[in-house]
């Protein structure tokens, strides 16, 4: 099967793969809490914080396998990595939804770390298969799967919650197993062997990976601002359900329909909009600033909303900050030789571990620390200030990457030695 071209078929097996990825992901998203409640019997608050140390025990495992990951898809191509990612994810579903105690979930969240899940592949392979020219709006593509997977899955989820808060993850479970079945068959290789070159550990690891791509300064410079955005970014999945169920009072059921509406949101805008906007907006960079000053709206009015529907009114602002994270990959992938593609991605997804390090931990603290009964102000925005803080710093790292970058939009980079 590998020896096939990949062409607009091997397209649409991704889409629908990182598709089914998030359909997984968003499913366990509103029976998370009660599972947590139900495994350890602390309130609330303190299932924020456990929520908060499984988010970063899985980022650190990945912060250290993605790159391996990026740089094996370099050497071996696309689609063994790729299949691995969906297996490994099927598993952790798995595991956590059998879990008896809370250390289960502990394991579950490190299978699915060092696979590193799939989209450091799945944006490599992409790459591969699109002109310079079109990969912004791909990778929009891209994030309108994962914004229609936030459309099903919370609702999924939901409703799946009735049958216990379990129920979820086996389903999502399944989803990746089948899509690992499905994908095993269906899809071919994208990276001619020409192009692929030799794997070496001293590239393959967090530092090795960021030290090549110090040698594409408009690359390294973009990098900067693409981790403070997901930095604040990190917000929305660490505390979402609990400032829902905290503030507004939501059922599991409410929760998986606000997730499903963002989503829709965030499909229609990377689906659409990243492929009429970004042209008539004057290009990527125009995009990106304009989608950084949309969510720095978001972040304060999700913070200080009072009643229910005005979540709803905010989310309609991800009309255009979903163009920023799209804009800016899509920046780095165009200065970024051929035979580096999956490390460049291995870089965004090191730096995304990174952020899921540090993200739900701070975010999850800042919200229990202001939920909390001794809490001098009871605040459940406070996680939300904080990430329209980082939006300004990443603007500001953004504005110094666009003076760093070359004026011409697809320069010719010499690739880095090997």
């Amino acid at each position: 099967m590998s020896s096939r071209i990949a062409g607009r078929g091997a397209f649409v097996f991704v889409f629908i793969a990182v598709l089914i990825d998030a359909i997984g992901f968003g499913i366990i998203l509103p029976v998370l809490p009660q599972l947590i409640m139900q495994l350890t019997g602390v309130p609330i608050d303190r299932a924020a914080q456990y929520g908060g140390v499984l988010s970063f025990v899985y980022a650190l495992m990945q912060f250290f396998c993605a790159p391996i990951l990026g740089n094996l898809s370099d050497r071996f191509g696309r689609r063994p990595v790729l299949l691995f990612a969906l297996l490994a994810l099927g598993c952790d579903y798995l595991i956590m939804g059998f879990a008896p105690v809370i250390g289960w979930l502990f394991i579950g969240r490190m299978v699915a770390g060092v696979a590193g899940a799939s989209f450091t592949p799945a944006y490599a392979y992409v790459a591969d298969i699109s002109p310079p020219e079109r990969r912004a709006q791909n990778f929009g593509l891209l994030g309108a799967a994962f914004g229609v997977g936030f459309i099903l899955g919370p609702a999924i989820g939901g409703l799946l919650g009735g049958l216990g808060p379990r129920a979820p993850f086996f389903t999502a479970g399944a989803l990746a197993l089948a899509n690992t079945a499905f994908g095993y068959f269906a899809l071919p290789e994208s990276l001619a062997s020409g192009s692929r070159r030799p794997f070496q550990w001293t590239r393959a690891n967090p530092l090795g990976t960021l030290a090549q791509m110090r040698k594409l300064p408009a690359v390294s410079a973009l990098l900067g601002a693409v981790f403070v955005w997901q930095l604040a970014h990190q917000v929305f999945p660490s505390t979402w359900s609990f400032y829902g169920i905290t503030q507004f009072h939501w059922s599991s059921r409410e929760v998986g329909y606000s997730l499903a509406f963002v989503g829709l949101v965030m499909a229609i805008a990377q689906g659409l909009l990243t492929r009429t906007l970004i042209p008539r907006i004057g290009g990527e960079r125009r995009a990106a600033a304009l989608g950084m000053a949309a969510a720095f709206v978001a972040y304060l009015g999700y913070a200080f909303a009072t009643h229910g529907w005005m979540v709803y009114v905010v989310s309609l602002s991800a009309f255009l900050f979903a163009l920023t994270y799209p804009s800016m990959n899509a920046l780095a992938s165009q200065q970024t030789p051929a035979n580096a593609q999956g490390e460049l991605q291995g870089a965004v997804a090191c730096l995304y571990s990174l952020s899921s390090i540090v993200g739900p931990p701070l975010m999850t603290q800042v919200f229990s620390y202001f939920t909390a009964r001794t809490a001098p102000v009871f605040f459940p925005g406070a996680a939300f200030l904080a990430a329209a803080a980082l939006t300004i710093v990443c603007a500001l790292l953004f504005m110094k990457a666009a003076r760093a970058a070359p004026a011409a939009a697809h320069i010719a980079i010499i690739p880095p030695e090997v």
